[in-house]
């Protein structure tokens, strides 16, 4: 089996502008990827305070799919996603924290398809990303990371085996 690797990366520095390609970006804790909307404060919901918008990732495999089955192209960053990954399924790394690179992060929750994204990429998308859209994801430590980077889920230590192979209490 091949390890799961980062694809592509995408940083969109306004709202409403196409995703530019980038060939590496640092992550920030509690800012997010470093030229993005976010990251400079200007995402939709960048006036709200909180965590769970620094870095939102997709699945080349459902890009793929969406592709296959909708006939709608998601590619070139029209899913409107941060970082395309290839190879691992996002949903097992919600609630889990993984590095790329020398970067860090921790799955936070689903990254759901909105009508927004459908204004912006076309009829159908809402529909064909449901169940698929991806994760959202916060950096819990700075670091940089490249296209082809392999992505590393990190053993929750608060989940250890003690010495006797046994969960804590």
């Amino acid at each position: 089996m091949s390890a799961a690797f980062l694809q592509a990366i995408y940083i969109v520095p306004s709202k409403g502008q196409q995703p530019q390609p980038v060939t590496a970006v640092r992550a920030i804790p509690r800012k997010g990827l470093e030229g993005d909307r976010y990251y400079l404060g200007r995402g939709s919901f960048s006036r709200w305070p909180g965590a769970r918008r620094a870095a939102s990732f997709i699945e080349w495999e459902a890009i793929e799919a969406v592709r296959r089955e909708f006939g709608i192209d998601l590619g070139d960053g029209r899913h409107r996603r941060n970082l395309v990954t290839h190879g691992i399924s996002l949903a097992a790394l919600q609630g889990r924290t993984f590095r790329i690179g020398t970067a860090v992060f921790r799955g936070v929750g689903p990254r759901s398809p909105c009508r927004y994204l459908e204004r912006l990429a076309g009829p159908g998308v809402f529909d064909a990303l449901k169940g698929r859209g991806g994760i959202r994801a916060d950096v819990v430590a700075e670091g940089v990371l490249y296209v082809g980077d392999t992505i590393e889920p990190i053993q929750d230590n608060s989940r250890a085996l003690d010495c006797f192979g046994k969960w804590p209490d």
